[in-house]
């Protein structure tokens, strides 16, 4: 099954191209299973090649010259139990943020409602945010 799979594995596109790349005196020394073992970790970069947003550029200033780039998309690799955890615990914490942001400012909308109709809860008791909000925004 092995011999099957290595079967003219140095007419490989792949495998061609990083032997190319390498000194004649090496070449040679490579067995077909290292090869394959080659193209398995190296073949896979391909994949990280393509990105939703890739963006490369260079920029010159004086004498010097540098290079830029901007990649994005979806994340592929596999997280590690720490990172996973982390990630939980942002989630969290930006969702408890936005609860919080988001009943408040629910309070003070029927806060001010409530005011602007004269609706008046505990006589002789104001917050202020109404007289406030009269004097500034309105």
């Amino acid at each position: 099954m092995d011999e099957d799979k290595t079967n003219g594995i140095k007419n490989d596109p792949f495998i061609r191209e990083l032997l190319r790349k390498l000194p004649s005196e090496e070449r040679d020394s490579f067995t077909d299973r290292q090869l394959l073992a080659l193209k398995a970790a190296l073949g896979a970069r391909r994949r990280w090649g393509r990105h939703l947003i890739d963006i490369r550029g260079t920029i010159g200033l004086w004498r010097w010259r540098y290079y830029y780039v901007i990649l994005g998309g979806r994340e592929r690799r596999k997280l590690s139990r720490r990172q996973e955890q982390m990630l939980r615990s942002v989630k969290l914490a930006f969702l408890v943020g936005f609860l919080t942001f988001s009943s408040l400012l629910g309070l003070l909308i029927i806060y001010l409602v409530k005011s602007a109709l004269g609706i008046d809860l505990i006589p002789g008791f104001s917050l202020g945010i109404w007289d406030w909000f009269k004097k500034n925004v309105l």
